[in-house]
């Protein structure tokens, strides 16, 4: 798990820094427009008889051949894309990374991939909704993304008590041990070049204020941070016309009752389900009918909500802004258009109600709903300075992965870095801290200095490898099978020296 090795890469764990992990069982309930439902879980005995009920025992063994698919999928792009920085063409010509690229299928979509092992359109559902984590449908995404599904069945869905916010906090102290400053209220206006324009010198606040500089590490959204904190250029415009993912209407919910009809994690998908993700993808609109994502946190973590009560968090997914030119002779969301939030709002708010109540036997939650928060794409745009209003960044098609993404050290400006979900490798805070990973090695690099983590070992560091725990390579053919080989070999000499 990215995030625990993070923190052993900081000289510290979750669990010394008082973060505790609860496990997620199931991983999710999927629920359909007819009334059924599938639960995906690690435990195979549960994912056995899930599986068998809708695609018969044949149905498992293919569930495990894409289970095997899957898993080298993720460890092949852990050790050859998320451990390696693609700063150019060349760097894709790397043998070790060219003999593993048609086994990642990148070609193929996730939908293709999943239809050889999975021959009912409900599992073939249930094994792709897992792109819109990435802000892609599944008939778009590159086959290599099927590692999503895989580390969730694999590794399982863990839920820090206290939120995410516990893992953030935990990382600002162990800063603040290493004798970090934060600021925090203090808008960026730009980042300060020296007078040829090709080194970073610094940072202006939005308050006048300079604050010198060694080196200037960007989190910021990538798009917005080239388009608004450095000088305009060819490179800054030609990002904004790169494809983009979704956006999304989000509501955060405090209910005056529990839900108990809803699990941790739930996903509602349309009937209608490549039309869904078409509206969204290929038209950037609202979809009538959309596949959605519903989290109750106070259902494995009861500080998530008073006693009695639940907290709620629904994801919409929907299409991203369009600028003016983006828009010229299409439907969609128009980056400029003063459209009605509020309207569209509340209309997605009663598509998931009813859709909820229809397919859960829940009742009556617009009525349990006691407090509301909302972002829009607007919000997400103007409050959190995302171009386009994506939630995800840029797209994860082929041509914007590897060495077309966006690179993690700007390629004219030295001691200049970026990091977050569109610069190289992704999306999603696993693929983002490997990123940081690769960028802080970048600036160490930059002055010489060596990294202060090592590379980790199968037994741990210092320890020493028994006998009975070595690795040994497994013979081609056993013994027996070398002696029948053998008397083969034997027999044909004596027919042929006979004929």
């Amino acid at each position: 798990m990215k995030v625990i090795e993070t923190f052993e890469d900081l000289g510290t764990s979750l669990e010394d820094e008082g973060v505790k992990l609860m496990k997620c069982e199931p991983n999710y309930n999927v629920w359909f427009d007819d009334g059924e439902s599938f639960e995906l879980s690690t435990d195979v005995a549960r994912m056995k008889l899930e599986v068998e009920k809708w695609e018969g025992k044949d149905g498992f063994e293919r569930y495990l051949g894409f289970l095997q698919e899957a898993h080298r999928h993720y460890e092949i792009s852990v050790s050859q894309v998320l451990k390696k920085n693609f700063t150019s063409l060349l760097s894709m010509m790397r043998p070790a990374f060219l003999r593993h690229l048609l086994p990642l299928h990148p070609h193929e979509s996730i939908y293709s991939r999943a239809s050889k092992y999975f021959w009912t359109e409900r599992l073939r559902r249930v094994f792709t909704f897992g792109s819109m984590y990435m802000g892609m449908s599944p008939f778009d995404a590159p086959g290599t993304y099927s590692l999503l599904q895989y580390t969730e069945l694999a590794e399982g869905i863990w839920y820090p008590k206290g939120g995410f916010h516990t893992v953030i906090e935990a990382l600002v102290r162990i800063g603040e041990r290493l004798g970090v400053k934060y600021r925090l209220s203090s808008s960026v206006s730009s980042v300060e070049l020296d007078p040829t324009g090709r080194n970073a010198m610094g940072i202006k606040l939005e308050s006048g204020e300079s604050i010198s500089a060694d080196v200037v590490v960007i989190n910021a959204d990538l798009v917005y941070a080239y388009n608004n904190l450095l000088p305009p250029s060819s490179y800054s415009r030609a990002l904004q016309k790169r494809s983009a993912s979704c956006s999304s209407i989000s509501f955060y919910w405090a209910m005056d009752r529990q839900i108990p009809e809803l699990t941790t994690h739930n996903i509602f998908l349309a009937e209608h389900y490549r039309e869904s993700f078409d509206d969204i993808f290929k038209k950037q609109l609202i979809p009538s009918e959309p596949s959605f994502y519903v989290n109750v946190p106070s259902r494995i973590d009861p500080t998530a909500a008073p006693d009695g009560k639940d907290s709620i968090v629904v994801l919409v997914p929907v299409g991203h802004l369009l600028d003016e030119k983006q828009g010229m002779g299409r439907k969609g969301l128009d980056i400029h258009s003063k459209q009605d939030w509020d309207s569209m709002v509340a209309k997605a708010r009663r598509t998931v109600f009813k859709t909820v109540e229809a397919r859960t036997g829940a009742h009556n939650l617009q009525g349990a709903l006691v407090k509301e928060m909302v972002n829009t794409p607007q919000s997400w745009k103007d409050v959190f300075n995302l171009d386009k209003g994506a939630i995800l960044g840029l797209s994860h098609s082929f041509f914007n992965v590897l060495c077309f993404r966006p690179k993690t050290k700007h390629p004219s400006i030295e001691r200049l870095h970026f990091v977050g979900a569109s610069a190289h490798p992704g999306t999603g805070v696993p693929i983002v801290l490997a990123g940081a990973k690769l960028t802080s090695e970048q600036v160490l690099e930059g002055f010489g200095m060596d990294k202060p983590w090592g590379k980790g070992s199968f037994k741990g560091k210092g320890e020493r490898t028994r006998d009975i725990d070595r690795i040994r390579v497994r013979p081609v053919m056993s013994n027996v099978y070398i002696a029948l080989l053998a008397l083969v070999l034997v027999l044909a000499g004596f027919v042929y020296r006979w004929t």
